[in-house]
């Protein structure tokens, strides 16, 4: 491996990312396990030629979980996972890379990476997320119909996370009106779920945006989602709750959300549906009860 002597620094920065790669891609940590190290070696300098018992020290992993991570570190060959990606036309865009969203730098526990498929572009815009039940219906349907229109006028990218129901409305609508949208996955992009969104996230891969902090190689799991649902919310000025029961990820989200400093729209719903249970506690928790998309640019003053 090339060291940090060159004087080109676009190399300097790719021999980083290769690195930082090279560790997000071992299962048997994670980001913070990562960011320990990090504090230490911030360039990833020496992440080759330290020894292995202050690489321990670094990563604050005890004797069997170094073992592991040992094991799984030396087995990865980032440089073939690296051509796979480019070859895919997947970018991967750091932490510290100019693309990386603003707005998510600023969360408690930004990814360390995002990779990406389609108009990077959109990272830049603003965005506001909608998410909302798997078994939505068509009051969430025709809400969302109500909503939208003008967010998109307003250059609203709208930010979703591909899942049944209340995300696909959200990614399906915004693309009907002529609107951009990003797609947050709980997974790689070499296993799109659900894979009945295959479809539908091809489309948006080539004229939009697909993001994960999770490598393309790797299945999504469940613990997955409540963590890709911080990125929702995290790279977006507010978050829209179309329908939830009394435990959903929406209301994840939605916390997640609040705790970030940011804006949490709520739609109401009648008193005796389940679906209704989540959005009309947030309301009365303090998120704004809104009926027309009107109502959400007048909180953002951008009316």
């Amino acid at each position: 491996m090339r060291g940090y002597f060159t004087t080109n620094k676009k190399e300097v920065i790719l021999i980083f990312q290769e690195k930082l790669l090279h560790l997000i891609h071992c299962r048997s940590i994670g980001n913070k396990t990562i960011k320990n190290l990090l504090r230490f070696d911030p360039d990833l300098k020496n992440l080759y030629s330290t020894s292995l018992n202050n690489l321990q020290r670094y990563l604050q992993l005890n004797p069997s979980q170094m073992l592991k991570f040992s094991r799984e570190f030396h087995a990865i060959q980032t440089k073939k996972l690296l051509e796979l990606y480019a070859k895919e036309n997947i970018v991967i865009i750091p932490y510290n890379h100019p693309e990386y969203p603003q707005l998510l730098r600023e969360i408690h526990d930004p990814p360390l990476v995002l990779f990406s498929k389609g108009d990077r572009s959109l990272l830049s815009n603003k965005a506001i997320a909608i998410v909302g039940a798997r078994d939505a219906d068509n009051y969430a349907r025709e809400a969302i119909e109500l909503l939208l229109p003008p967010l998109v006028e307003k250059k609203f990218v709208i930010v979703s996370g591909l899942a049944k129901g209340t995300d696909t409305i959200a990614h399906e609508s915004t693309i009907a009106h002529g609107g951009k949208t990003i797609a947050v996955l709980g997974g790689g992009f070499f296993h799109i779920y659900p894979r009945e969104n295959k479809q539908l996230a091809d489309k948006i891969q080539h004229a939009h945006l697909l993001i994960s902090e999770y490598p393309p190689i790797w299945r999504p799991e469940k613990w997955h989602f409540p963590m890709r649902n911080r990125i929702i919310s995290g790279m977006t000025l507010g978050t829209i709750v179309i329908q939830a029961k009394s435990r959903s990820g929406s209301l994840i989200t939605a916390d997640q959300a609040l705790e970030a400093g940011r804006e949490v729209f709520a739609l109401p719903g009648q008193i005796n549906q389940p679906l209704s249970v989540g959005t009309n506690h947030l309301i009365q928790q303090g998120a704004k009860l809104v009926a027309s998309g009107q109502d959400i640019l007048e909180e953002l003053n951008l009316d």
